[in-house]
Formats: structure tokens, C-alpha cells, sequence
């Protein structure tokens, strides 16, 4: 498989959120979301989670509560190109370094996936050159669907403000099911495999 890049007239598609959109700002979103799961905690139902992103990762990892089931978190130190400070010390087993061009999805993250999903450790991958941002999207054909522990994708929503429909600023919170590995697929297909 090739690096994959996403066809500038499509663009678009792909800053719509994937699955349920908790909008509003951080101190308002990180409530929303420990609440929701406390009370899913509550019912005995065991869930993961795996984060793109700076901001959310840090989010995740300063809450208490929310930390405790985070699996992977994919980081590249920047948020909207600034840098940006998260304590990952003594949290994660494993810290990967890894290189994924702007705007593309490397050729080689798939196998990485797939080591690490296999692992039983807590791993948070650092982009070192390039983004993470659709990295979203290999994740989630990655993680297998099982029975016993519900699988959960987290990243942030920028607002949106130049599509027909607006876009609020939030976290996208995707739970793993066929219909949304399905529709992740579609994406990966109509993107352009780039030559090395």
C-alpha cells in the first residue's frame, strides 16, 4: 500500500465529524464526557479509549477518571501549529517516534497498528515530522470489534465556519462498529495513493 493523501476537491468530506460530535469548549466537553462514562462504568460495561490528537490526549490524561482507560494516544506536540506541553511521564509502557507526512496517511502506519493494537500496553505514538491528524482513520480499521469491551475513538472538532453547514468546535467521539469501520473505508477509497 501507498502513502495516502486526501484529493484536494474532497477535502471537505473530511473535516465532517465521523460520529457523535460533543460540541463546546474544552472545560465544557471533558464533563460531558466523564459523566457519560461513569454512568457506562455504572452498568459493567467494560470500554477503551484511543485518542488523536494533542489536545484531547492532554485533556484525557489530566482527568482522573478518563485516564484510566486510555490504550493509545496519537500526539504530534502541536496544536494548530503551535506546540503544546502534555505530561505523558509515567502514564505510558511504550513511546513510539514516527513520521507521517502533512496531510497523508503513511504507508507504514498500518503495520505499526497492527503491533500495537496486538499489545496489552499502554502506547502514545509521537509524530515527530509531519501531522496526525488522519491518522483517525487507519485507527479505527485497526481496532477490532469485541464483544466484551467497547472500543472508543476520540479527537477534536476545529470549528468550522467556511462549509455550507458550520461546524462547532468539540470532540468527536466515534464508537468501533462495522457501519463505522464501513464508512471509514469509503474514505480511504477515494484517496490518492501518492508515488514514492
Amino acid at each position: 500500500m501507498n502513502d495516502l493523501q486526501i484529493p484536494p476537491e474532497k477535502r471537505h468530506l473530511f473535516s465532517q465529524p465521523l460520529d457523535t460530535l460533543i460540541s463546546g469548549s474544552r472545560d465544557e466537553t471533558i464533563p460531558i464526557l466523564e459523566k457519560k462514562f461513569k454512568k457506562l462504568k455504572e452498568s459493567d460495561t467494560n470500554f477503551s479509549f484511543y485518542i488523536v490528537g494533542d489536545i484531547v490526549t492532554k485533556d484525557f490524561l489530566e482527568n482522573l477518571f478518563l485516564r484510566k482507560y486510555v490504550k493509545l494516544c496519537i500526539i504530534d506536540g502541536k496544536t494548530q501549529r503551535a506546540e503544546i506541553d502534555i505530561n505523558t511521564e509515567d502514564y505510558f509502557d511504550d513511546i513510539i517516534e514516527f513520521e507521517n507526512p502533512k496531510g497523508s496517511i503513511s504507508e507504514e502506519v498500518w503495520e505499526l497498528f497492527q503491533q500495537i493494537i496486538n499489545l496489552d500496553k499502554r502506547v502514545l505514538i509521537n509524530v515527530i515530522s509531519g501531522e496526525e491528524d488522519l491518522l483517525v482513520l487507519p485507527l479505527i480499521l485497526r481496532l477490532t470489534l469485541n464483544i466484551n469491551e467497547k472500543k472508543f475513538i476520540f479527537y477534536g472538532q476545529p470549528p468550522i465556519t467556511d462549509s455550507k453547514n458550520s461546524i462547532p468546535e468539540g470532540v468527536v467521539m466515534v464508537e468501533l462498529t462495522k457501519k463505522i469501520q464501513k464508512t471509514v473505508k469509503r474514505f480511504i477509497k477515494i484517496m490518492n495513493k501518492m508515488e514514492k
